[in-house]
């Protein structure tokens, strides 16, 4: 997911949230690499920039150059999206 455009990707989760788990997992079985990790439950400022930016604190949430998306299939959805552009672009 190299060729990205440069957008601006951090997923906000918990470990213990199962549907956190689904998106992680999707993202290591898809080998998604450019989406920066922030763990709430050891990051204080982060939990906090997600009540702040997305008005809740539920997870997961996916910034996308700053503006939240949450659900978990939603997520995983967008980043499918994102994969098929790459392969689009190399393809042509």
């Amino acid at each position: 997911m190299a060729n990205e455009k440069a957008r601006s990707l951090e997923l906000f989760y918990r470990p213990t949230c199962p549907f956190c788990q689904k998106v992680l997992r999707w993202m290591e079985n898809h080998n998604v690499d450019n989406v920066t990790l922030f763990d709430i439950t050891s990051d204080s400022a982060a939990g906090q920039r997600l009540v702040e930016v997305g008005g809740k604190k539920q997870v997961p949430c996916l910034f996308i150059d700053g503006k939240p998306m949450y659900e978990s299939d939603d997520i995983i959805e967008y980043l499918g999206t994102l994969l098929d552009h790459q392969t689009d672009d190399v393809a042509k």
